[in-house]
């Protein structure tokens, strides 16, 4: 008998995680390397934060916890969705994991059967389809083309849902795309799921306060209070906060989910970590200025890659609305050879021979369900990126 188990034959590695290792090694062995593949801010955790966290280890609050969450942190996030969304939850609606991916992944464990069907606009998180294959579900993706905005359409959404479905992934702003929903996007896409009671939504707004240009973000439970009642609200600390590392992700639903999703994690992980659980109190309580100024910072590294992208051949870049990703399409490079002889099949030959000769590193849009296209993550300092884009313009410049 196989010693590993068959789950393993359904999922593949992070696209994302492979390419920020590659990165990395290359680095180790003397390469000029600038990796673009990782999604995480380059600002650090911001100093009140880590002054909580320290207070907690001094008063000894390092013990464990209730499975899902101190009370106090909870109420943080019952305020925060209160305040922010006009979302009103009690505790017992309320879930914390270690990141929300974890807590996506709790919900799928505790609701998906063999023959289950969910929903996943590409492109689409790495992580989405492979979480839904370990739970025993089946992805349906629905592809969202640059013509949209990389944005599901509401007639694409009714076509796809069968009487198996069982759960929509949302994800707005959007990694890897960076496309955000309008309120009216939203409520035609909250209208189709009000006739078909059975589908469950679960909504990935992790990037919620990394928007620009004057863009109001909302939420689908806050469209349509209809489906307040089958709705799974994601969010968590990790991007606008700073505190990838701290590994805090939460979620507000229906409490009958919620319990379920806590008996899960208290047979794999039990409780987040007590520390970084007083951590985030303070970043949910506490001064929320740091966000506009950090906002500020990554407009103005979006406009530059955006900008210095749309000059290299080949290449196409949109201006999304939020997150801090870029998803420009290299259509026009495919078929053409880099200097290395190699010719350009793939939008993953693309990202080696890109790695390979300049040195860049950044994810193929393959990994994320449509290409030919890349994913850059802007979350690095300016110089970094602009000197990035020239490597890609060269790069571009002598494909032939």
């Amino acid at each position: 008998m196989p010693f590993l188990s068959a789950a393993l034959d359904r999922v593949k590695p992070s696209a994302t995680i492979a390419v920020t290792d590659k990165a990395r090694q290359l680095k180790a062995a003397g390469r000029n390397v600038i990796g673009l593949g990782a999604g995480e801010p380059d600002f650090d955790t911001p100093a009140n934060i880590k002054l909580a966290a320290i207070h907690a280890i001094e008063a000894g609050k390092t013990k464990y916890t209730a499975v899902d969450g101190i009370p106090e942190l909870k109420d943080a996030i019952i305020a925060k969705f209160q305040r922010e969304n006009g979302l009103t939850y009690k505790p017992n609606q309320i879930t914390v994991g270690t990141g929300g991916k974890q807590v996506l992944y709790n919900a799928l464990m505790a609701t998906l059967n063999p023959g289950d069907e969910v929903i996943i606009p590409a492109p689409y998180w790495v992580s989405y389809p492979e979480m839904v294959a370990l739970a025993g579900g089946e992805s349906v993706p629905v592809v969202c083309t640059a013509e949209f905005g990389f944005k599901l359409q509401p007639a694409a959404l009714e076509k796809a849902i069968t009487p198996k479905t069982k759960w929509i992934i949302l994800n707005s702003p959007s990694n890897p795309t960076g496309s955000a929903y309008t309120h009216a996007e939203l409520k035609a896409l909250t209208d189709v799921l009000v006739k078909h009671p059975h589908v469950w939504v679960m909504t990935d707004d992790m990037y919620e306060h990394l928007v620009y240009d004057d863009f109001k973000f909302t939420t689908p439970a806050q469209v349509e209070p209809k489906l307040f009642d089958r709705t799974l609200t994601v969010n968590g600390v990790s991007k606008a906060y700073c505190m990838t590392g701290w590994r805090i992700g939460y979620a507000g639903g229906p409490q009958q989910l919620i319990s379920a999703m806590a008996t899960i994690q208290s047979q794999s992980t039990s409780n987040p970590s007590s520390i970084a659980q007083w951590a985030a109190v303070e970043a949910l309580n506490g001064p929320q200025d740091f966000i506009a100024a950090n906002n500020k910072v990554f407009k103005e590294r979006r406009d530059l890659v955006v900008a210095m992208l749309n000059q290299a051949n080949g290449i196409d870049c949109p201006r999304p609305e939020g997150a801090f990703y870029v998803y420009p399409s290299c259509a026009g490079t495919i078929g053409k050879t880099a200097p290395s002889g190699k010719k350009i099949a793939t939008d993953e030959d693309f990202v080696t021979e890109l790695l390979e000769t300049e040195g860049v590193a950044v994810v193929q849009g393959s990994a994320f369900g449509l290409g030919p296209a890349f994913r850059i993550s802007y979350a690095t300092k300016t110089s970094d990126l602009e000197e990035a884009c020239k490597r890609i313009q060269r790069f571009c410049g002598n494909l032939r």
